[in-house]
């Protein structure tokens, strides 16, 4: 296994500057872990959960990106990365080099800063790990399914895998799309794995299988390394994205198919780093937030329960995500708070406790949740929540309410009809099944106020004055085209993966 980049050691640390650890998880389900009522075998975030505290109100995006862009710039995913989905491989749009990250701001504290797994911010050297904020990276710089059907993307691993004649058919049917965003459809290039900048294997079957066990050895590496401190881990696993690929030793041990296999593998993975934190004498002084980007998908074998819908809706099970928070002396054990706390407050309270200051020259939506994760009973951080789904504001909450702007599904049991406003108590009806717009006619059109003051800033559906730029590339290419070679600024111990 290669070496991390040797980064200078910071004598004069703070005795309180803390270290932090981020696990986030992909396309986990609320309900896929112990902490959160599952049945799979998830022992060390048991664990983590009875030492630290549970955020059962916490927000992310419905998708990958907007998610991931939430975090590193503690804003609305619009407002930073204004795309109307995710990014593909080979996109010429990324991250702005101009953004400032979670990475950035900690590495001006004298930090080490290290991004272990998928990335998904542009692929393009400009809007890679290594140019917004850290000093390493090793990964796949998007999501596992965006490769070859015949190399395992684009199914399971007890699905045969199609002859390259069956996907010469499919492609005549359905063309490869590729724009701005990147080559979308079964004609995506082979999946690369990357280090730093460099392309060092080519992601097949075998590859898929033990990408999890490969994070978690270059995890366990950086931390030995970086040990002295201070640094930000921040571990973005593949798993448990489809394809599904948990490995030999965790494949049909849960009760809940090849998702809950994998859930019950990122556990361990956990349960490796969290055991390297302790056995370094680290635990007194690291704050580890565990997440995922965005609500499980029940296509795939997710449960979300007792939140409605799935990965890419806004419905609470597309955009509230098990969270836990550890940090032993800190942060109270065994307990949970309902606050409502998100993906962009990340940034705000990692700078406030490192010492440093969240960006002032641009908005930032975040705000510092210490109080929170302490258990500190002053007013919550935030009272209002937007729900963006790409471009389109789709919900708003406020307190307990939430206020759908224009569904046309109602709740379970209700036949479609035209697009209304929908409102929902979330304290007294977590799962969305009763709408009481009706009942209350003042919260509807408050609500429906305060979505469109947000016209002037994000928009509602188009991109609003308060949307910064995208980063933009000319000539973008994958980092591994078609035959199997490596673009001419990625090349890693070859220059050609078969």
């Amino acid at each position: 296994m290669a070496a991390c980049v040797a980064l200078p050691v910071f004598s004069a640390r703070a005795a309180d500057t803390p270290n932090f650890i981020i696990f986030n998880i992909d396309d986990l389900g609320y309900r896929d872990i112990g902490p959160y009522g599952s049945d799979n075998k998830t022992p060390n975030l048991d664990r983590l959960a009875a030492e630290g505290r549970k955020l059962t109100s916490h927000y992310a995006a419905p998708v990958c990106t907007p998610s991931r862009t939430s975090l590193m710039t503690g804003s609305y995913p619009k407002r930073a990365l204004p795309v109307p989905h995710v990014l593909f491989p080979g996109g010429e749009v990324g991250l702005h080099p101009d953004e400032i990250t979670v990475a950035e701001v900690l590495k001006e504290q004298g930090y080490a800063t290290g991004c272990i797994g998928k990335w998904h911010m542009g692929d393009q050297p400009p809007f890679l790990p290594t140019s917004q904020g850290f000093d390493y990276y090793f990964g796949i710089p998007y999501s596992n399914d965006m490769g070859p059907a015949s190399d395992g993307s684009k199914s399971n691993p007890d699905v045969p895998l199609p002859t390259p004649e069956e996907v010469a058919e499919r492609l005549k049917k359905r063309p490869t799309n590729w724009d701005e965003v990147g080559i979308r459809g079964l004609g995506q290039p082979p999946l690369p794995l990357v280090e730093n900048t460099k392309v060092v294997d080519r992601l097949k079957v075998e590859g898929q299988f033990s990408v999890t066990r490969r994070y978690t050895e270059h995890a366990i590496q950086f931390l030995n390394e970086h040990k002295d401190g201070p640094f930000f881990l921040y571990l973005p696993h593949t798993a448990v994205h489809f394809p599904l690929y948990p490995s030999d030793g965790f494949r049909g041990k849960s009760p809940n198919g090849l998702i809950g296999d994998w859930a019950e593998e990122v556990d361990w993975s956990v349960g490796q780093v969290m055991d390297t934190v302790r056995e370094l004498g680290l635990d007194e002084n690291t704050l580890v937030i565990f997440t995922s980007d965005n609500g499980g998908a029940l296509n795939h074998g997710s449960n979300n329960d007792p939140l409605r819908g799935s990965k890419a809706q806004t419905w609470e099970g597309g955009i509230r995500v098990c969270t836990i928070t550890w940090w032993p002396g800190k942060i109270p054990a065994g307990t949970s708070t309902d606050a409502m706390t998100s993906m962009m407050d990340v940034l705000p309270t990692f700078a406030k406790l490192a010492g440093a200051e969240a960006p002032q020259d641009r908005k930032i939506d975040g705000v510092d949740i210490w109080p929170v994760l302490t258990g500190d009973p002053e007013t919550p951080p935030r009272e209002e929540f937007f729900y963006y789904k790409g471009f389109n504001l789709e919900a708003v909450r406020s307190g307990d309410w939430k206020l759908h702007l224009a569904l046309a599904d109602g709740a379970p049991g209700e036949k479609k009809g035209k697009p209304r406003p929908q409102l929902f108590n979330l304290k007294e009806d977590i799962g969305e099944t009763t709408d009481v717009a009706a009942d209350h006619p003042d919260v509807v059109k408050r609500l429906q106020a305060l979505a469109q003051s947000m016209e002037s800033d994000l928009g509602t559906k188009e991109i609003g004055p308060g949307c910064r730029e995208l980063g933009r590339v000319s000539d973008a290419k994958p980092f591994i085209d078609y035959d199997g070679k490596v673009r001419e600024d990625a090349v890693g111990q070859t220059a050609v993966f078969p």
